[in-house]
């Protein structure tokens, strides 16, 4: 399969996952100043504007996990492009996540210091999301786009930081086929980071050539999004 029919073939499976999700509601970042939990998203490879479908079963979950608290939302403003046979194009996509969801969550921490916050992504966003926690820029960013990376969070940042879920991520080997950087977990986060791989998931699992496989679409209904959400509640 060529590269440009398996990222085709990913964005499908993406919006597939989307239209499963329960609701059609795109969540935006809730009115209120101060919410007791805020979970900023960043949603899967071609998925529509919002939180995406896996996005979507995680944040219903948790809120159904959490009464009396209340749960605002802020979906990751970045295009999650399909583009990977473009590897500049690719690494621009990335970094628009990491700005935007790194700058969310610094302003945050300022603006809503008892704000307990969950950082978290499905597939293309759980990448934007570890890059986030990354106490250093990875290798490989191409050299055009460093100016536009934003430095690594304040060690502060990580207090406000509950929890961080990574669903779908893919593997070291899916991303070196595309030429994409290695990120890692900073090490602030480890602890309070939770990655959940499918079986049978071939984007997440290092199945060489990481053709994307039908359990990449499966979050939403194989349990495994409650099953973030209840690691994300036990934190806040």
């Amino acid at each position: 399969m060529s590269l440009r029919r398996s990222a085709q073939f990913l964005g499908a499976g993406a919006l597939i996952a989307s239209g499963m999700a329960v609701g059609t509601t795109v969540p935006t970042a809730s009115a209120e100043p101060c919410p007791d939990v805020e979970i900023v998203f960043a949603r899967g490879t071609s998925e529509a504007p919002g939180v995406g479908g896996t996005g979507q079963a995680f944040v219903d979950a948790v809120r159904a996990q959490t009464p009396g608290k209340s749960v605002a939302v802020y979906p990751v403003n970045y295009p999650a492009s399909d583009n990977f046979g473009n590897r500049i194009a690719f690494a621009q996509t990335v970094v628009d996540g990491i700005r935007d969801a790194g700058a969310r969550v610094e302003s945050m921490s300022k603006t809503c210091p008892d704000t307990k916050m969950v950082l978290g992504g499905f597939s293309q966003g759980a990448v934007v999301a570890g890059y986030v926690t990354a106490d250093a820029i990875p290798d490989g960013i191409p050299p055009e786009y460093l100016s536009e990376l934003p430095k690594p969070l304040p060690d502060d940042v990580a207090d406000h930081v509950a929890a961080v879920v990574l669903l779908g991520n893919p593997s070291d080997a899916f991303l070196s086929q595309f030429g994409a950087p290695i990120g890692k977990i900073g090490p602030l986060y480890e602890a309070k980071t939770l990655e959940l791989c499918a079986p049978g998931d071939t984007i997440c699992d290092g199945s060489p050539g990481g053709i994307p496989s039908m359990a990449h679409v499966m979050y939403p209904m194989n349990g495994m999004a409650t099953e973030a959400a209840a690691f994300a509640v036990s934190k806040v």
